[in-house]
């Protein structure tokens, strides 16, 4: 496993990342085979959020007693069933006790604000809750995640660890400006996404309503490589995310144990060769419409 820098934070992380958005609902015993063998192969961060679901208890139950092999990382902002508002500094500070209590754990490494806009960052009083949080050694490291605007205005505050966005062949929009801001500030990247739901694999318009900007994006792009077998498509679009400068570790979820050892497999082959690289670079830049701003 390939390990990255995350920003100034000390914590070398693995390349390949676990998100938890999609185990909410799956059986407990699935969950701890799949973590596990996520681990065993050298995995080292788990990404959730208070809002998806169980996953926050799924991923407590299935390895909190391996806390040492891994890096834990979460999200807050939505009340998701706390009697406060959304973005509300009482909502803050109660999910964050709620999230230390599902994943089974004293501490998270990170914890960051869950896509709130411009407004609530400029307001300010969540981004006290967070400090609040860390000073009371609840949580490590302070991040951000979101896109368009709002992840400029994050960067540019100067107050966060690390910034979890979009990116992938069909979502590039901050590759020019973000992502530089973002490595002159030193902090980690966390790139959501990152396979852009393989949303080319569908011949007509995907009836996930997530997948079709993504799948309309593609369609114009037209990248050759989307007409490989998907597994080698898989392949070339993982590595892109991964070869773009500043990114830390690509977030990927998965149900399936088999799914995470193939994922495996694409990070070893290393880097995307630069022709590849610049030739998706150059046609993103030649097709992409005005429009085409990060998914949230």
């Amino acid at each position: 496993m390939e390990y990255r820098e995350f920003g100034k934070t000390g914590m070398k992380v693995s390349a390949l990342g676990f998100g938890g958005s999609e185990i909410r609902g799956v059986d407990g015993g699935t969950v701890e085979r799949l973590l596990g063998s996520a681990l065993d192969a050298g995995l080292n961060v788990i990404d959730t959020a208070a809002c998806y679901g169980d996953s926050e208890e799924l991923i407590g139950k299935a390895v909190s007693h391996r806390r040492s092999e891994y890096y834990v990382f979460s999200k807050c902002g939505h009340a998701s069933g706390l009697p406060t508002p959304d973005w509300d500094p009482r909502t803050i500070r109660d999910s964050i006790d709620r999230s230390l209590k599902r994943l089974q754990t004293d501490y998270v490494d990170l914890m960051q604000l869950h896509s709130c806009g411009v407004a609530v960052l400029q307001e300010g009083s969540v981004i006290e809750e967070l400090q609040k949080a860390k000073q009371a050694g609840k949580i490590r490291f302070l991040g951000y995640s979101g896109d368009r605007e709002a992840a400029r205005f994050a960067v540019e505050l100067g107050v966060f660890d690390s910034l979890q966005t979009s990116i992938n062949v069909a979502d590039q929009s901050v590759l020019d400006e973000v992502l530089p801001l973002a490595m002159a500030h030193g902090m980690g990247v966390i790139a959501k996404r990152p396979i852009a739901n393989v949303a080319w694999q569908y011949e007509t318009t995907p009836d996930v309503d997530y997948y079709v900007e993504y799948w309309r994006r593609l369609h114009k792009l037209a990248y050759p490589f989307t007409q490989l077998p998907v597994a080698e498509a898989v392949g070339v679009a993982l590595r892109f995310t991964l070869s773009t400068p500043g990114v830390s570790t690509a977030i990927v979820g998965t149900q399936n144990p088999g799914r995470w050892q193939q994922n495996a497999t694409y990070v070893d082959a290393g880097p995307l060769p630069t022709d590849e690289y610049e030739a998706i670079r150059e046609a993103w830049r030649r097709t992409a419409e005005a429009d085409w701003l990060g998914q949230t």
